[in-house]
């Protein structure tokens, strides 16, 4: 079991580096949220070591190594590896998924395009997916079906981001727009990385992301329906919170090249609203669930391998605090947060 100063660890990193997935967490029972936490903050510490590494070839081959140690049950000295190593064994993740989330990296790290939306989706899979993958097996699901519907779920969250860091990554020299579409809408990927600017093309080409971004999350809904009770709350306000991005961008004028759009805390405590309004029907599981209906051939490698992999036991889930308890004590976060960033704002002054 994860020992309480790893775990402490593991928090306070995606305290600071990931607060939508933070705030999410937190309507999780603590069964769940504590390995979610525990693989979440390895991820982020992957997505680090590469993205802000000065040798990022050298960066892969750590994680790597790191990646291997954790799935032998011999992890690093530290935090997040012990803690991930833990996760690994106790839901029984195969390491094929964690080290398709390694690969996605190393593309980062040769700076890899794509030239179609599918070429997309295989990235999309790898860095993100993957992530949805690990969380489902957290939850004890581990039907295909339901984990198809978290590789879409992962994917949109994704496509969201690249929709959401167009100029940002373009000025670090990144495109993530498929390369085709920059062609069809009559833009040369090089000339226009060089100069990098928001026109009526790209904002095409934004709305083309954020809306098939918006169709993934619409078929992930399915997969969440059917996930534990007390987990469903939690992955609904992850879904509308990201989803919540992409409407934010178009608040913007589909504009991402000029700023990023950052959802404010208010527009977070409206969507946390909005879910809390959800009748419990809405949140019952779905009487029929398409085995392979909408499925990506591009994350179908991710769900053969939970297939073909063992399953450990793992103990009953102990009783659960009510769900409207735990989204209540969410907003109250929300609302914390709000008055301490305007305490803060008012002390620059």
């Amino acid at each position: 079991m994860t020992v309480h100063s790893d775990m402490l660890a593991c928090r306070e990193m995606i305290k600071e580096g990931s607060r939508t997935f933070h705030a999410a967490s937190m309507v999780l029972p603590r069964r769940i949220s504590d390995p979610a936490i525990a693989l979440y903050a390895f991820c982020r510490v992957a997505d680090d070591a590469v993205d802000l590494g000065l040798d990022r070839t050298a960066a892969v081959e750590v994680l790597k190594d790191r990646l291997d140690r954790a799935c032998r049950g011999l992890p690093r000295p530290y935090p997040s590896d012990r803690a991930f190593a833990d996760v690994i064994a106790r839901f029984s993740i195969p390491p094929a998924i964690p080290e398709a989330l390694i690969e996605g990296l190393e593309w980062d790290s040769q700076g890899r395009r794509f030239e179609t939306l599918s070429d997309l989706y295989g990235y999309a899979a790898r860095v993100a997916g993957t992530v949805g993958v690990m969380m489902t097996l957290v939850m004890g699901q581990r039907r295909p079906d339901i984990v198809a519907r978290a590789c879409d779920l992962g994917c949109a969250m994704q496509l969201t981001n690249i929709a959401r860091d167009i100029g940002e990554d373009a000025r670090n020299g990144r495109i993530y727009m498929p390369l085709s579409w920059m062609r069809e809408a009559g833009l040369d990927p090089e000339t226009w990385l060089k100069d990098p600017k928001f026109t009526p093309e790209i904002a095409g080409i934004v709305k083309r992301l954020i809306d098939t971004a918006d169709a993934l999350y619409d078929r992930a809904t399915l997969g969440i329906a059917n996930l534990p009770r007390s987990c469903r709350p939690g992955i609904f306000a992850a879904r509308a919170l990201y989803a919540e991005i992409g409407r934010e961008v178009e608040r913007s004028g589909l504009d991402s090249v000029s700023s990023r759009a950052v959802v404010s805390t208010g527009r977070k405590l409206a969507v946390l609203a909005r879910m809390l309004a959800f009748q419990e029907t809405e949140w019952a599981p779905a009487k029929y669930l398409p085995t392979r209906f909408g499925d990506m051939e591009e994350t179908r490698f991710l769900i053969d391998a939970v297939i073909a992999h063992p399953v450990r036991d793992v103990p009953p889930a102990p009783r659960v605090k009510p769900i409207e308890q735990k989204v209540a004590w969410l907003v109250d976060l929300f609302t914390r947060l709000e008055r301490r960033d305007q305490m803060l704002q008012r002390s620059r002054v």
